[in-house]
């Protein structure tokens, strides 16, 4: 009922209204997206910052590497500065930049996934490398969906 009452709106304000009421909610969607990823970065990155040894030894299954571990708070320190990145630009209101933010992470993520989903497959496989590599994979896709979905419209 709600896409209902929002066509008849629409429909009375005429075509203009409905195409800037569209891109007032992809807008919200998108700095929803940006929040949850802002998030996400800010608390893996801190985790990995702040993990000690024996955590990283038992996410290992008991093996520990001093070099994979500074890896990680290496790999941590970027998810910081990217999820300090993606809060803030949920203000900016250039749709060009919010588009080539989109784009930008789109790579980023597709890239990243299809290195878990090679690690996984070519490795012991891991529960962690199947969690990682779907959520690198939704990332993308969401990012994919505000940029390439209804025009790109941000």
């Amino acid at each position: 009922s709600g896409i209902i009452s929002e066509l008849k709106r629409a429909r009375k304000s005429g075509p203009k209204s409905f195409t800037m009421d569209h891109a007032s909610t992809a807008r919200k969607h998108l700095d929803q997206l940006f929040a949850l990823d802002a998030v996400g970065s800010l608390a893996f990155g801190i985790f990995s910052i702040g993990a000690p040894h024996f955590v990283m030894k038992q996410l290992a299954g008991g093996a520990y590497d001093h070099n994979v571990h500074e890896t990680i708070r290496l790999y941590g320190c970027l998810r910081l500065a990217c999820g300090w990145i993606l809060w803030n630009v949920r203000k900016v209101d250039d749709g060009t930049f919010r588009r080539h933010v989109c784009e930008g992470l789109l790579v980023c993520y597709t890239l990243q996934a299809l290195s878990v989903f090679r690690a996984q497959f070519t490795d012991k496989h891991t529960m962690i490398n199947w969690m990682a590599a779907f959520l690198l994979s939704a990332l993308a896709i969401g990012y994919g969906a505000f940029r390439f979905g209804k025009g790109g419209n941000l």
